[in-house]
């Protein structure tokens, strides 16, 4: 289970509001943590919380295919990503990068900013305390939710390699 409060957004972020490309030369990766989704709202980086939630509306990481998008707001904290739709290469990355993503339009158009949210991973099932409701996402694979408990898929090869 995880737990977290909801910060929402709305529709069509993209990966360069993200992440802009003026912090890409940071090599290190925690530092576009100080700095995700900070053009949209410049407090999120710095009052996100471990577990926290990221609701969003339609085409959620549009824009590149920059893989420093999901890994920055993996580095923030954030416990999943829940939006009514997302960019088909963000989706992809996210799982690869080792961050949760479920895709729910009614939780989507429902939570309010500030929501307790508890997310079960495996089903897929959303509780809204602040609501008394709940909202089924829909669920992921088996295989992707296995990518991301392992770190992500450079992890995971790694493991495969190395035997640890």
């Amino acid at each position: 289970m995880i737990s977290g409060m909801a910060w929402v957004f709305g529709d069509h972020i993209s990966s360069d509001a993200i992440i802009p490309a003026r912090y890409l030369h940071q090599r290190d990766p925690h530092s576009w943590a100080k700095v995700v989704l900070g053009d949209l709202r410049p407090e999120f980086a710095g009052q996100v919380g471990f577990g926290d939630f990221i609701v969003a509306g339609r085409n959620f990481g549009c824009g590149s295919s920059r893989e420093q998008a999901p890994l920055a707001i993996k580095n923030a904290g954030v416990g999943a990503v829940i939006a009514h739709s997302f960019s088909r290469m963000f989706y992809r990355n996210a799982f690869n990068m080792g961050l949760l993503v479920f895709t729910c339009p009614e939780a989507a158009a429902r939570v309010h900013d500030g929501d307790r949210l508890n997310l079960d991973p495996y089903s897929g099932l959303i509780e809204d305390v602040e609501q008394d409701t709940s909202f089924q996402a829909r669920p992921v694979d088996p295989y992707l939710t296995n990518l991301v408990s392992q770190g992500g898929l450079i992890k995971k090869i790694r493991k495969q390699i190395t035997g640890r």
